[in-house]
């Protein structure tokens, strides 16, 4: 097992990463940027050191600066977190190649997965379903023209280096494909430097389900079942949940079936996430896999009470995976509070936190790195933390958030919880009728 783990991310990742690591016995240390000097993962971690200026390039994402760290406290292993260089093929083979031990899969598997033409032509040959669309990237507006009719409108177009829902774009019709076409282009460059895209065939009222997925590296792999995270503003997640209102007990097994076969294809080893559009028929498809931990793997670990970053460092010592599949027991629901403000097009709400009260209580949990006078900085996500309720039906599930959040009370910045008060409260959400599409039409009261 590792002796001391450095931690190449920031805010409440890093600091759910150092309590696992605690209690297993692990040092930790903790990298921040000047911006972050106050962070609590910087004062809950065994040692810290400051990587630079607040600009990502210049601190978590400087390869150098972390390399650097490394060597000046001698740890043995690196977590990435997610975000930042999570799924960086370069960072994980430099990490490889100077002797420590990148907790998460190997270079090739991040680079079979990361591009997502790549990837999709490996589902294929796993046999797991895809969206139909183009074999390759797309050469021209022409050519774009000529597949979109050849699908059928509507269709989408995505970098392949994307995420986050950088460089996408939905075409109804033909009219409207060359100015798409043209900004998905200059936008997945602007993200990823990068400017390839593709086209699929845009699923329409499509659920976002995903499957958690582990694999060890004697080629062990199991899932432990799904997250529902259609709840989503431009591609962005608010709310994920387990199990789904969607799931039946006979597509829970097709799709658990199906992301094992993902996984295995690679021979994947680590935590993972294949992530799925399921249309209103129940068919679903290969949408990409996260070669990393998630954001929302706390409602998993509620569900099934298993800690998977525990899971993560295990496998990536070495240790064997049980190799059995993992069933939901409970019902969770997680909501992001982010520093944006719901009234006013979500916009960013940087700065200090003047009152901070956190909710408790039976069935609540929360993963955050904020404080009374913490001061949210403006270079980074702006996730301030997130809220889990947990319980045995959804109903109830969602009777404990509705009463955390009207007991999480955060003054100085704006917030999303009137955001996900209202969405509680919310019948067809109540019912579990939504789609990806939901917030289109969702108006803050």
């Amino acid at each position: 097992m590792f002796k001391k783990i450095l931690i190449a991310n920031r805010g409440e990742i890093a600091l759910r990463i150092i309590r696992t690591c605690r209690e297993m016995g692990i040092k930790t240390v903790a990298v921040y940027s000047t911006a972050d000097k106050d962070s609590l993962h910087v004062k809950f971690a065994d040692e810290a050191v400051c990587l630079g200026r607040p600009q990502s390039a210049d601190s978590y994402l400087n390869i150098p600066h972390l390399m650097a760290a490394v060597e000046i406290t001698n740890a043995d292993a690196i977590h990435p977190g997610y975000g930042f260089l999570a799924e960086n093929a370069r960072f994980a083979q430099i990490c490889c190649e100077h002797g420590i031990k990148f907790i998460g899969p190997t270079p090739g598997m991040i680079t079979a997965m990361g591009d997502k033409i790549t990837a999709k032509e490996t589902m294929i040959k796993a046999g797991v379903p895809v969206v139909p669309g183009g074999e390759g990237l797309l050469g021209s507006v022409d050519e774009a023209k000529g597949l979109a009719k050849e699908i059928g409108y509507p269709v989408i177009l995505k970098a392949t280096a994307g995420g986050g829902g950088k460089g996408m774009r939905v075409v109804w019709e033909e009219g409207e494909i060359e100015k798409a076409y043209d900004n998905a282009k200059a936008e997945a460059g602007a993200s990823f430097k990068n400017d390839g895209i593709y086209m699929e065939k845009f699923v329409e009222e499509p659920r976002h389900i995903e499957i958690q997925i582990a694999g060890d590296r004697y080629g062990k792999v199991c899932h432990m079942s799904e997250r529902d995270c259609s709840i989503q503003r431009r591609h962005q997640k608010l709310v994920e949940e387990s199990p789904s209102p969607f799931m039946t007990n006979d597509l829970r097994e097709k799709m658990g079936e199906a992301a094992v076969k993902a996984a295995s294809a690679i021979n994947y080893e680590s935590v993972g996430t294949i992530e799925f559009l399921v249309d209103k028929h129940r068919n679903f498809y290969f949408m990409e896999m996260n070669t990393r931990i998630q954001v929302e793997h706390c409602v998993t670990e509620e569900v099934t009470n298993f800690d998977l970053v525990k899971e993560q460092i295990k496998i990536a010592s070495g240790e064997s995976i049980s190799g059995r599949n993992y069933y939901p027991e409970m019902h969770a629901i997680e909501c992001r509070i982010n520093a944006e403000d719901p009234y006013n097009d979500f916009r960013p709400s940087p700065g200090k936190i003047t009152v901070l009260h956190q909710p408790g209580g039976h069935g609540v949990r929360i993963d955050s790195h904020t404080y009374a006078g913490y001061v949210i900085p403006p270079y980074y996500d702006s996730m301030i933390g997130k809220i889990i309720a947990v319980a045995r039906t959804r109903e109830e599930a969602i009777n404990t958030m509705s009463r955390a959040l009207s007991e999480y009370v955060i003054e100085g910045v704006k917030t999303t919880i009137p955001f996900h008060q209202q969405l509680m409260r919310n019948e067809d959400f109540r019912k579990g009728n939504f789609t990806t599409k939901f917030l289109d039409t969702f108006t803050m009261q």
